[in-house]
């Protein structure tokens, strides 16, 4: 089964600081269609003004994952971590059994633009955790890069859900591919510019869904950004 989610007919909501498109039902917008893929639970795309942000909140029971694409993010919790993110940073916090964070765009003069990714634990009430990594250019050009991993493999972040997130960039004859076991399925993201997704044109802020497909394949990319989880 292989099914499109289109850019446009994400949910929207616009703040004035914050321009946020949720691609699964969250906060004021709900699709019963649309309540997550597997574990995968949020893909938010927010741009924050400059001088704006999040303030303190509280989140449990979820991996939150942050992926910058364009300007800086400044996160403060609750478990005494202080850090600020850019593009190629991959931000991950365990809230567990309850955290609380801020996050922040300190820039006056530059939006910050990024994805908020929500996955669903396999356990519950376990002890929040943070943890931060950078993947360069180099290592995601032409190819599928593990970002996200259970068991933080090849220097990946580690979830707690048997779930692996993968970021790649790809321009022209540039391609990679992702083989899946029967029981897997794959969400693809399209961050920015164009790509084919197993032969389906993909623009930025579309998806694709497969499952029961025995793997995924990206080719023809301009400028593409892509992001791809492989979940049970």
């Amino acid at each position: 089964m292989i099914e499109v989610r289109k850019a446009e007919d994400r949910g929207h909501a616009n703040h004035g600081w914050l321009d946020s498109y949720h691609s699964f039902s969250f906060a004021d917008y709900y699709d019963s269609r649309h309540m997550g893929f597997g574990p995968l639970r949020v893909i938010n795309e927010d741009r924050i003004d400059g001088g704006s942000g999040f303030g303190t909140h509280g989140h449990r029971n979820m991996e939150i994952i942050s992926y910058v694409l364009d300007g800086e993010l400044a996160h403060k919790d609750s478990m005494g971590t202080g850090s600020v993110i850019r593009p190629g940073d991959v931000q991950r916090m365990s809230a567990g059994r309850g955290v609380m964070h801020s996050e922040y765009n300190h820039a006056q003069d530059r939006k910050t633009h990024f994805l908020q990714i929500w996955i669903e634990p396999d356990k519950f009430g376990t002890e929040p955790g943070y943890e931060e990594k950078h993947f360069g250019v180099e290592e995601k050009r032409g190819k599928l890069r593990l970002i996200a991993s259970p068991d933080g493999a090849d220097g990946s972040v580690s979830i707690h859900q048997d779930a692996r997130m993968y970021a790649g960039l790809f321009d022209g004859a540039e391609s990679a591919e992702l083989a899946l076991a029967k029981d897997r399925r794959a969400y693809v993201h399209v961050a920015r510019g164009t790509v084919k997704a197993n032969g389906v044109e993909l623009r930025a802020g579309d998806a694709l869904k497969l499952s029961g497909e025995a793997g995924l394949a990206l080719t023809d990319g301009q400028g593409a950004e892509v992001i791809v989880f492989d979940l049970p």
